[in-house]
């Protein structure tokens, strides 16, 4: 089910008093019906667009806890008072929501990826709003429509591997295994750096499985300050065996103290400033064709507080990503 984003998901404040200079996003945004005809993007514009993923099928289906499904409405909410600084060329979009019924993961992700193909042919830079992990196979049906003539790589800020097996199942364990599945089946190499791995959180198995595959992959004890130069250099070589790159963030990759309202919250973390860092590395290299953010759990939220990291982080990926 698809259904188009109303003026009401975005409300902030409004500085009358302060004219053009006191403008914030929910002033700024536009809106597309992804059901109808889109405009394409013109050549000196830059347009992001928002694509909410309201689905935690994937969750419940992965014994974890539901609530993600409301994801995109907290994220869009976070975001709406965010003063405006980008330049007039730049746009932004509210692309409505992709919406998970009745227990159907599949027909859901198969829509996903439908709208994600027609905003990139339109020349439109998604930012894809969760919802649980299973985001990032619905996401990837619409980046491969896109980059059929293009190595394509994943980068994954993530505790977890999700590589779990789907042969019972898919779930928001599974969509990188059924991506990697898929990709072999074309005959394509599957390339995916995942950083912010917790050994406690992934068994031996998954392991096993991102070795055979020839995952790349760094613990989360490795992710942090200190070690950011090896980590932006390793990133940096992995982004020049490809020609388009897929970012992905589970916020359950950082502390609970950063990010309690998660599907699964993790105790031991990384912090959001290395991860800002890195993803500032990647838009730098031209190369990011789309990214995602997932497993926003508004339900177990502490004063918004996750929502206002994945929302800031949005913020650091719209304003380094214009530039690009």
């Amino acid at each position: 089910m698809y259904k188009p984003t109303t003026k009401g998901a975005w409300q902030g404040r409004i500085d009358a008093l302060d004219g053009e200079a006191g403008k914030r996003w929910h002033q700024a945004i536009q809106f597309l019906d992804l059901s109808k005809e889109i405009p394409t993007v013109q050549q000196d514009q830059v347009a992001f667009a928002f694509l909410g993923f309201c689905c935690d099928e994937g969750v419940r289906r992965n014994q974890g806890r539901k609530g993600a499904a409301a994801g995109p409405a907290a994220l869009r909410k976070a975001m709406a008072s965010f003063a405006y600084h980008l330049p007039p060329n730049v746009l932004l979009v509210d692309a409505g929501d992709v919406i998970s019924s009745n227990e159907k993961l599949e027909e859901a992700q198969m829509q996903l990826g439908r709208k994600v193909a027609l905003l990139l042919a339109h020349g439109y830079k998604p930012l894809v709003l969760g919802g649980g992990h299973e985001i990032a196979y619905g996401h990837y049906l619409g980046l491969e429509q896109a980059v059929t003539d293009k190595e394509l790589g994943i980068v994954n800020f993530d505790a977890h591997f999700d590589l779990r097996s789907y042969q019972q199942e898919p779930s928001s364990g599974t969509p990188f295994l059924q991506i990697a599945d898929k990709m072999q089946q074309a005959g394509q190499a599957f390339k995916y750096n995942c950083l912010g791995i917790q050994e406690y959180g992934n068994t031996q198995v998954l392991f096993n499985t991102a070795e055979n595959l020839g995952v790349k992959y760094t613990l989360a004890d490795e992710v942090n300050a200190n070690n950011l130069p090896a980590l932006q250099q390793n990133l940096e070589a992995f982004l020049t065996t490809l020609d388009a790159v897929y970012i992905t963030i589970d916020l359950d990759v950082f502390a609970a103290g950063y990010a309690p309202g998660v599907s699964a919250v993790n105790a031991l973390g990384i912090s959001p400033d290395v991860v800002v860092a890195l993803l500032k590395t990647i838009m730098a290299s031209g190369k990011l064709l789309s990214l995602d953010m997932a497993e926003l759990n508004p339900s177990f939220d502490l004063d918004n507080r996750t929502a206002k990291l994945g929302a800031a982080i949005l913020y650091q990926i719209v304003k380094e990503w214009s530039k690009v």
